[in-house]
Formats: C-alpha cells, structure tokens, sequence
C-alpha cells in the first residue's frame, strides 16, 4: 500500500497542488492527502495537531511558525508572489479599478461583495482594511458576502448576479471556472504575497516532504506556475 504525503495548504495555492498532485503520486509512489483552507485556519490545523509533512503558507506566517518550533528550519523554499485581486462573472463586463476612486466607484455600484473570512485569511483582512480606508464599511454592511476561505468565496461569485464582485487572491479566481480576472487591486491598495513551503516538525516522511516542495516550488513547475497566477517571488511583500 502507498504511503501517504500530508499537506496543509492555503487555499491561494489550491490550483497548483491540485494540478501537481497526479505527477507527484505517479513519480513518488506517494499518495498527496492536501487540506486547503485560509492561512489562518491552516495555522490552527497545524498547532491543534493534524497530520502534516508540508506546510504551504505566507512567507511571513511560515517564518513565524518556524521560529516557536513547529516548521523545521532551513527547509523554507518560496513558491512565488500572489497579487490580491478583483473578479466578476465571466459574463458580466468588468469595472474599471485603475485608481482608488475608480476602485470605491466599482464597489459602490456592486451588488454584492464577496471575499475571504477578514480574521483568518490574508484577502480577507486586507479587503476589510482597503473598505476602512475608503469609508465604504457602513454603505457596503448589507452588501457583504464573506466566507471561511477565498475558494468558497469565489464559488459563491460565480453563482451570484452579473453586478457582484469578488476579492481575494489571484490564483484563487484564475482556478474558478465561471470567473473573469478584473485585474490587481491599484495603487495604494496593492497587495502581493509571497507564499513558501516548509516541512512540518511533526513530518513523517521528511524525504518526501522536501521532495514535493522542490516540486511545488522548483523549475519543473515553473510554467504551471506562472500561469496559475504566481510571479517571481523576488521584491514581495508577505
């Protein structure tokens, strides 16, 4: 019987897992178990004990959970940088968010808002701080249409009219089918992340961990990458 792999993955890295995990199974001879969910609630997995050999999350969470002992160090390998980003349904004609006044004028003739959980995922939390910055909180309250994780939320958008609009990580809405990429959030509400991997210190198979990281986050995924959403991870912000 095939041994098992466990990974616990945010869900901005879904698409490209899941797109790797066949390859992986057929080279290794190991079956990828992955549990997708915002960094936040992956976090929590992680301390509350669940199995993980690979732990796949913002750079900055990593390092911080790599420093109290519970990702191994020396074994963080960045897999690239994530912009946060507006969709809408394919269908429908997108909003111009070049500026931030074209940005609150888009959300203010929005139907519906939908975005990640603003406690437990990196999204989330930057959309609720970008509706402070633009005082909309209060005219958006009844709009808004938020869910545990940017997969879900995104699922949700593409079953809603053709006036919502959603915001979470690129690679999120470029996995979801039924969406429209608008484009990255403009200046001064641009956000990019970089997102690494790392073996878990409770890890099982450690050689197999770092196999699947050189995997996720080396050459042989390159292109799969890029076109999933990721840019180079050099000059992010995590």
């Amino acid at each position: 019987m095939a041994g098992e792999l466990n990974v616990l993955c945010a869900g901005a890295v879904k698409g490209l897992v899941l797109a790797l995990q066949g390859a992986f199974g057929h080279a290794s001879g190991l079956r990828l178990h992955a549990t997708f969910g915002a960094v936040g609630a992956i976090r929590d997995a992680l301390r509350a004990g669940a199995p993980c050999d690979v732990f796949i999350a913002t750079d900055a969470m990593i390092g911080s959970l790599q420093a109290n002992g519970d990702l191994r160090a020396a074994t963080q390998r960045a897999i690239g940088r994530v912009q946060t980003a507006m969709a809408v349904k394919a269908s429908a004609p997108p909003p111009t968010i070049d500026s931030a006044e074209s940005l609150k004028a888009a959300l203010l003739a929005s139907s519906a808002l939908y975005f990640p959980d603003a406690t437990l995922s990196t999204a989330g939390a930057h959309v609720a701080a970008i509706l402070e910055r633009l005082d909309l909180r209060d005219a958006l309250a009844a709009r808004m249409r938020m869910f545990a994780n940017g997969a879900t939320a995104m699922r949700e958008l593409a079953g809603a009219d053709e006036r919502a609009i959603g915001c979470t990580q690129a690679t999120e809405i470029r996995y979801t089918p039924g969406l429209a990429l608008v484009g990255a959030l403009p200046a001064p509400f641009a956000l990019a992340t970089v997102y690494s991997a790392a073996v878990a210190s409770g890890a099982r198979d450690d050689e197999g961990a770092l196999r699947f990281i050189d995997l996720v986050a080396g050459s042989a995924s390159a292109d799969l990458r890029h076109a999933g959403g990721f840019d180079e991870a050099g000059g992010g912000v995590s």
